[in-house]
């Protein structure tokens, strides 16, 4: 099945160049692009893409689109593609809840791995980046930092949910989810699934 694309960038000559790249690859299905944000948010409600290439410096505000996302619990990957490398940005990125976080100074190779590898569930941060992620990151509680999925997840590990369990449930694979639950235990610093769950209880994030 292709990974469904967004683009949301108010430059045309860079939705161009995105396109021509990724249109002919392998497992890629371009379906839309946005030149704001307005058109981006509206677009994600009536298109859900898997994987929203997201610019944040565009008429109406990109971290605006990812908090309405957020918000409205779409199943998006959000992967900034930006050229914002300050650490305000990239702190209001993840604390808004992006999955990734690129420059456009990227390789497009490292651009399409990080594409397929954010919609399989994991997080790609551009090298140049990381001191001011790890700085930020140590800002954000453990449960900020968790995607809508990864909530998910941690919600049913907090009822016990095995992973094949999981998996069933949201109709994702076992791989995906083992992905979900390492990223889980990275970003609340804890050991294993048991302290996980006792987070969730903690902080009130188990299901009602």
């Amino acid at each position: 099945m292709s990974i469904r694309i967004l683009i949301a960038d108010d430059h045309p000559i860079v939705r161009r160049g995105l396109a021509m790249y990724l249109a002919p690859q392998a497992g890629i299905e371009l379906i839309g692009e946005a030149e704001d944000a307005e058109t981006a948010l509206r677009l994600c409600l009536q298109l859900k893409p898997d994987v929203l290439l997201l610019d944040l410096l565009m008429p109406g505000n990109g971290i605006d689109v990812l908090r309405s996302v957020r918000q409205n619990k779409l199943p998006i990957r959000v992967l900034v593609l930006t050229s914002s490398e300050e650490r305000a940005p990239v702190a209001a990125a993840l604390r808004a809840g992006a999955d990734s976080y690129l420059l456009k100074d990227s390789a497009p190779e490292f651009v399409l791995d990080s594409i397929r590898r954010t919609a399989a569930g994991e997080t790609i941060f551009h090298p140049r980046i990381m001191p001011l992620v790890t700085s930020a990151l140590t800002e954000i509680s453990g449960a900020e930092q968790l995607s809508q999925r990864e909530r998910e997840v941690l919600m049913m590990i907090a009822e016990g949910a095995s992973n094949q369990a999981i998996a069933d449930s949201l109709g994702i694979g076992i791989k995906t989810v083992k992905t979900h639950v390492s990223n889980i235990l990275a970003k609340l610093g804890v050991e294993d699934r048991t302290q996980a769950a006792v987070f969730a209880w903690r902080e009130g994030l188990q299901k009602t």
